[in-house]
């Protein structure tokens, strides 16, 4: 079953750094897309970062200059770097990808979600 699994959240305090992690669980053959998302309680899930094939990349403006989207092709995972982290960060993030895999289908998947708290 062709699976994303994100990890590195946690708790941090205010002005803090987390990395999140998104693998696919098999072997990529292209990224097409892959976003970062978010969903505070109460709130919409929210686009965070996005990047594609090439090395387009786009933010929300709250993180423009705090956060990084980044891809190792060769790990198959996408990263999203969190730097100066606030407590309006908080929210369960998920990561969205669209990809061929080895078999050269493409697929759409969602991560599970990983928990992000900024607080003192």
């Amino acid at each position: 079953q062709v699976q994303l699994v994100e990890s590195g959240g946690g708790l941090v305090q205010p002005g803090g750094s987390l990395r999140l992690s998104c693998a696919a669980s098999l072997t990529i053959f292209r990224f097409n897309a892959v976003g970062w998302y978010r969903q505070a309680p109460g709130k919409e899930r929210e686009l965070v970062a996005r990047i594609t094939s090439g090395v387009s990349t786009n933010y929300a403006d709250s993180v423009k200059g705090r956060f990084t989207i980044s891809r190792d092709d060769a790990k198959n995972t996408v990263y999203l770097q969190m730097n100066s982290l606030k407590p309006e960060d908080t929210a369960v993030y998920y990561c969205n990808a669209n990809f061929i895999a080895a078999d050269l289908r493409e697929y759409d998947r969602w991560g599970q979600g990983t928990q992000v708290t900024v607080a003192s």
